[in-house]
């Protein structure tokens, strides 16, 4: 890719910069006339026609059948995210309204649902976002409450604000004493630690109780590794569907297939890529390995509390997207989002 990119010289990739603008904001393929008049290439309409000839060479740009014009390949916008485009900074308004939506948040599903709506609104896209994956969350603190003599409430906190309740109906009466000491003795082992390593630090926990407070202990630990087990892994919330409606002339033949495939969590998941790995990533066209969302490009980054990503968030629309606009509002609210986890 360096050699090929070498080849081109600043001018023609100025003449793509320019042929990727115009074509995201007018969805009209591009002639070397209007690329004269809009922009400021200081050179002749005969040498823009040529250097789009090279880049048409190249792969970059092609001609749709029915019109004069030019438009970008995906080859086109790999270069011009690469290379070209900038990170458009949300503006000061901007930033405020997202902090003030997302402050509105009261509990995770919330700050899920709103991040998810906004994001389809700021790009106009459909917006993807994976609830904190827990197999990377840490346990925040564990609640023990009495809610009668042999009835007992656990509560989980993660550090990414997730709440886990269970009842549980304990073998004989629990004293306040023995309960304080449980709950004292689990955090202690537990907290700041990541949920699937927590089972192994506490299966030793009831050999410090007296033999009568065992069955006890015993029952209680069952339930909290129950509910550390069965949390539902992967979920993700989707919104703005109805804004490929908008779009439909940029699939080629017909939006059915993207649907599809926005129908298939373990797509979406794999679209987002690896939950480890914060940094931004753009798969345009033919990169997505779903046949159905090849006239798509995804656009994802890592959110979490702190500087370790535990899920990510992303928008899926056509390749023939605003990448710098979209690029800087994934990239901001994951921002909030991760600084609103890390409040919480």
């Amino acid at each position: 890719m360096a050699g090929e990119v070498r080849q081109l010289d600043d001018r023609k990739l100025a003449v793509l910069r320019a042929i990727v603008q115009d074509y995201v904001g007018t969805e009209e393929p591009v002639g070397s006339k209007a690329l004269v008049e809009r922009h400021n290439l200081g050179v002749s309409p005969a040498t823009v026609r040529n250097d789009m000839a090279a880049l048409e060479e190249e792969g970059y740009i092609h001609q749709p059948h029915t019109s004069a014009g030019r438009i970008p390949t995906d080859k086109g916008y790999r270069l011009f995210v690469d290379k070209l485009a900038e990170i458009k900074p949300m503006s000061s308004p901007e930033r405020r309204a997202i902090r003030h939506f997302l402050d509105g948040a009261v509990d995770l599903d919330d700050v899920v649902r709103r991040t998810v709506r906004l994001l389809a609104q700021l790009t106009r896209q459909v917006a993807v976002v994976q609830y904190p994956s827990l197999t990377r969350s840490t346990v925040r603190h564990i609640e023990l409450v009495a809610l009668a003599p042999a009835k007992v409430m656990l509560v989980l906190i993660t550090n990414t604000g997730r709440v886990e309740q269970r009842m549980i109906d304990c073998p004989g009466t629990v004293g306040e004493t023995v309960l304080a000491d449980l709950r004292t003795r689990i955090n202690a082992r537990a907290a700041g630690q990541r949920l699937p390593d927590v089972p192994g630090l506490l299966e030793e926990l009831p050999a410090a109780f007296e033999q009568t407070d065992r069955p006890t202990v015993s029952t209680v630990l069952a339930t909290l590794f129950e509910a550390l087990a069965e949390q539902n892994e992967e979920r993700i919330m989707l919104a703005g569907t109805a804004n490929l409606t908008r779009f439909g002339h940029d699939f080629p033949l017909t939006i059915q297939p993207v649907l599809e495939a926005l129908e298939e969590q373990v797509v979406l998941l794999r679209l987002l890529g690896e939950t480890a790995d914060p940094a931004m990533t753009v798969r345009i066209g033919r990169e997505n390995a779903y046949e159905g969302l090849n006239s798509t490009s995804v656009v994802s980054v890592g959110y979490g509390s702190g500087d370790e990503s535990v899920a990510k968030l992303g928008v899926i629309g056509p390749t023939r997207m605003d990448y710098p606009g979209t690029m800087g509002a994934v990239r901001a609210v994951a921002r909030y989002v991760g600084q609103i986890l890390a409040e919480s």
